[in-house]
């Protein structure tokens, strides 16, 4: 190891004996019993200077297509300095709903930035590089700004684990002194972010703060400890994380995020917030495996019509289904037999279908979200529900083809406003309680 790298070390070692404040939680044994956030998600996120209202936040839940969403959480010089709706009962709501909420800190700013102070009492950056140009007192500055934000998400009751941001406003990247400071700053942020097992994050414009951290990987390796993911700005109307101020592998595979709509206003279910749009891609989303009366494949990319000499696969997924629904006692046997037609038409039946010695694409739509916790899912949910959904959608239309992944993906989000125009639905993208009722009936 290089004497530099040496000294960077040690100065890091100082550093971590700075982040105090913040009661160190292991990830995953929180006493709220909140989960991690946001984790692995692939989605659509809005960001706001006010924490919205519950009632807010339940509107734009069914209506809008947003699934996370960022909060200001602590940072001297952030502009809602006062957050009246952030309560411990606010984040605890929030996640229990699925939304995913990405924590902001935004505190000193670069010293070449003429915006900051912004009160006068909030303190910028410390430009001083010391006789060893590590600028050590910016590397302590971070690491204190780590622990203040660590504490102030604990209050929250987001756990460790969740991914911290801090938010770097753009900056004049070639003064290469507040440059330097800045990464520095950002470093011992980084630095104190990891010795209390958060997850570090960075928010900057693509063509300052973000431009640096790249150039910083690539031609000064070891000098600063990077964030494990970025937030770039990027006001192109792109919903991607594409950007061509810096490097294609950059933080690639998964540890991007995008702001590529700056403020304005939004309504949706008649509730408007001024907000920035960004486009999330964190981690690798994942749903549970299922199985189904031992190993039966239900997942299937079409469901038919089925009668007598109809595939036996399909014939066994329909018997399988009416077996977990209690409608059904017999063999598995993929035949369409008296008994699994005496059943089909008793499930038709019961759920005010047109009674018939077949089973059509109507009665696979009531069969398979029979038993949902139906919850409210869009573009990034995950979990069984989603499943169901993609089933659903390929009973509708053999068009679909969805892969049942339990992963609301694109495909899943295109084949679902198909559906929804097709049917004359709105909320478009959204699966809401009335969605779910109309894959229970039949709607298609």
């Amino acid at each position: 190891m290089s004497v530099r790298r040496l000294l960077v070390a040690a100065c890091l070692a100082t550093v971590v004996g700075l982040t105090t404040g913040a009661t160190v939680v292991p990830a995953g044994t929180a006493a709220t019993g909140n989960v991690v956030t946001p984790g692995s998600f692939r989605g659509y996120g809005f960001d706001q200077c006010l924490a919205p209202t519950q009632r807010a936040m339940n509107v734009w839940l069914k209506k809008s297509p947003f699934l996370a969403v960022g909060i200001y959480i602590s940072g001297a010089s952030r502009a809602c300095r006062s957050q009246p709706n952030l309560t411990p009962t606010w984040v605890s709501t929030q996640l229990r709903k699925g939304w995913k909420l990405l924590p902001i800190t935004l505190g000193p700013q670069a010293p070449c930035n003429p915006r900051f102070p912004r009160y006068g009492n909030d303190p910028v950056i410390r430009s001083d590089p010391g006789n060893d140009e590590l600028f050590a007192k910016a590397r302590r500055q971070g690491a204190t700004e780590a622990g203040r934000a660590v504490a102030a998400a604990q209050r929250l009751g987001i756990v460790a684990g969740s991914t911290l941001w801090y938010d770097l406003e753009g900056f004049n990247q070639t003064k290469t002194r507040c440059r330097k400071a800045s990464l520095a700053f950002l470093s011992g942020w980084t630095h104190g972010i990891h010795a209390l097992h958060y997850v570090s994050g960075v928010y900057s414009s693509a063509g300052s703060g973000i431009w640096a951290l790249d150039e910083a990987r690539v031609r000064t390796p070891g000098l600063y400890e990077l964030p494990d993911r970025i937030w770039i700005a990027r006001w192109d109307g792109r919903a991607n994380t594409s950007t061509s101020y810096i490097r294609p592998d950059g933080w690639r595979p998964g540890r991007r995020m995008k702001q590529y709509v700056g403020g304005h206003d939004e309504t949706w279910g008649g509730v408007t917030i001024n907000i920035d749009r960004n486009f999330l891609s964190l981690g690798k989303p994942t749903a549970p495996a299922e199985k189904h009366c031992g190993g039966v494949d239900v997942d299937l990319s079409d469901y038919g019509r089925v009668v007598r000499g109809t595939d036996p696969a399909l014939v066994t997924a329909l018997q399988c289904l009416l077996t977990e629904q209690k409608a059904y006692a017999g063999r598995l046997s993929g035949h369409f037999n008296a008994k699994t037609r005496a059943a089909v038409q008793a499930w038709q039946k019961s759920h005010h279908l047109r009674v018939q010695a077949a089973f059509n694409r109507r009665g696979w739509m009531s069969l398979l979200v029979a038993g949902s916790s139906r919850p409210v899912l869009k573009y990034g949910s995950t979990g069984p529900a989603v499943r169901q959904v993609q089933r659903v959608l390929n009973a509708a239309t053999s068009k679909s083809g969805l892969a049942v992944t339990g992963v609301f993906d694109q495909r899943t989000d295109s084949a679902l406003r198909a559906w929804q125009i097709a049917t004359e639905h709105k909320a478009l993208g959204v699966v809401n309680p009335g969605i779910w009722a109309a894959f229970a009936a039949g709607v298609r």
